[in-house]
């Protein structure tokens, strides 16, 4: 069936090109977006025109309903949807005829007109011109019901954003959300700066590297799997405020909450800590939640996230001890690993740090709203710095929200021998098999000891944000073009025909 669309289509091109028109024009001129006229003509009473108006539009043509001599059609553009009707005895008869013989759904079509509105009150275009901009050699998804397999949809999501207007309002908010944290972090006098993406030594993150080849020096390079360490060493040198928005790469599993890339910020504030960062996250995502939403409610999977200030605070000892019987602080090795045994979670490595990491794991989802997860043991935390009145915890705050992480926070180590040495024993660990370990980054250490004022710092996750105020239950629908198995072109086609046969 494409085949036949597609011979047919390039058939009615042939001929509209034979008659003097060009089906691939260079431009439009619009004044208008379907917004606009919506809200300027609002005020019209049903059946009214306003003769004195005049408009030019353009969109993809969604819906189109032919009466002989009139049509009414529906056309899509960035802002939303707008009725058109266009009428043989208000056109030349050539456009009139050019319309009934060649328009169709999935034209992509310039339109100039007066505003009236219907009878039944829908403001609508009334054509005096009409232009077509792009004549589609495929069918609209509207002919198949949108896109039903997933992975199809991420693959080709040009497709779900024409079938799907919740798409478009899903990725309107994601980067609204990046509009706001910036307009809220400048406002603040933050500087956003730039960090390297290729990095010899990767680090600021437990996580397993994409490896890459320099060929200009024939050496190993990494994608950065954090961007902390390189805005730490503009502290260093003299800045006081910063912040980058961008992306990251850890070459781990895909799951609803996970992505080998994403979008994540970090802000690193000179002469702060860590109680300044949750006062700054706490001001952030209220700010974003009311400029969006109007209020600090959000519902989230049907359930009502409260965004109400303050937010919850626990520490991370009380709560696994709450809910598991074990001090995660006193209690042994041994009894730890007892616990994972008896809920059936395998330990591969029998460090004290994986198996504090593995019993947070089996209670995080028992949060739900807004919570401050505070005071992480020291050998899950090597880049914090201890903490003042108890040196087995560090200054360190994570963001738990419907029980995922959301953001991660320090009162950031300056001290370049104890960060040397959490260094020393994260190379332990690497040697020890494990491959998410950070690396030993000296220049980093260096870096220190020229001298770091005391720093907080702030790392969020944009994608997860965005899925919690968009209502998206994957990671994968708030990425625009997210990773999937690779099918050839020729099997992704046979599921595209599949779908225009039902």
């Amino acid at each position: 069936m494409l085949k036949e669309f597609k011979e047919q289509r390039l058939k009615e091109i042939s001929e509209i090109r034979k008659a003097g028109i060009n089906p691939y024009p260079y431009k439009f001129n619009k004044t208008h977006s379907s917004k606009d006229i919506i809200e300027n003509f609002s005020r019209l009473e049903n059946g009214q025109v306003d003769e004195k108006s005049f408009v030019a539009i353009a969109g993809r043509i969604m819906s189109l309903r032919k009466h002989g001599k009139s049509a009414f059609f529906h056309l899509k553009d960035f802002e939303g949807r707008i009725q058109a009707y266009i009428r043989k005895d208000m056109v030349e008869e050539r456009t009139f005829d050019f319309f009934k013989k060649y328009i169709s759904i999935g034209d992509i079509v310039g339109i100039k007109g007066n505003v009236f509105k219907s009878k039944t009150g829908e403001i609508t275009v009334l054509v005096k011109e009409i232009e077509l901009l792009n004549k589609p050699l495929r069918p609209m998804p509207e002919k198949w019901h949108g896109i039903k397999d997933k992975e199809l949809l991420y693959r080709q999501r040009y497709v779900d954003m024409i079938a799907n207007d919740e798409t478009v309002k899903r990725f309107k908010i994601r980067f609204e959300v990046i509009k706001l944290i910036r307009d809220f972090l400048n406002s603040k006098g933050f500087i956003e700066v730039e960090t390297p993406i290729l990095e010899h030594v990767t680090g600021g993150a437990s996580a397993r590297p994409f490896e890459t080849r320099l060929n200009v020096f024939d050496i190993p390079m990494y994608l950065r799997i954090a961007t902390e360490l390189y805005l730490k060493r503009f502290i260093v040198g003299g800045f006081e405020k910063v912040y980058e928005i961008g992306k990251n790469f850890r070459n781990e599993g895909l799951s609803y909450k996970h992505h080998p890339e994403f979008t994540s910020i970090e802000v690193y504030q000179a002469y702060a800590d860590y109680n300044d960062m949750m006062e700054l996250t706490e001001e952030l995502i209220t700010f974003i939640v009311e400029k969006i939403f109007g209020t600090t409610k959000v519902n989230y999977q049907g359930i009502e996230i409260d965004f109400t200030r303050p937010w919850r605070r626990v520490k991370m000892r009380d709560f696994i001890k709450e809910h598991l019987d074990v001090d995660i602080l006193e209690d042994s090795n041994e009894k730890l690993l007892e616990t994972l045994k008896f809920h059936e979670v395998e330990v591969e490595i029998n460090d004290r740090g994986h198996m504090i990491e593995k019993l947070w794991d089996l209670v995080e989802d028992k949060v739900v709203q807004p919570t401050f997860l505070l005071e992480h043991p020291v050998e899950i935390s090597p880049l914090a710095k201890r903490h003042r009145e108890d040196p087995r915890v560090t200054e360190r705050f994570e963001l738990i929200i419907y029980g995922r992480e959301m953001a991660n926070a320090f009162s950031e180590l300056n001290d370049p021998v104890d960060q040397y040495e959490r260094f020393l024993k994260q190379m332990e660990l690497r040697e020890a098999g494990d491959e998410e370990a950070q690396m030993m980054d000296k220049d980093f250490v260096r870096a220190l000891e020229y001298g770091m004022p005391p720093t907080g710092g702030l790392g969020i996750g944009i994608d997860r944000l965005v899925m919690l105020l968009t209502d998206s239950p994957t990671i994968r629908d708030v990425i625009a073009f997210p990773l999937v198995r690779p099918v050839s072109f020729e099997e992704e086609e046979m599921e595209v025909e599949r779908g225009v046969e039902e």
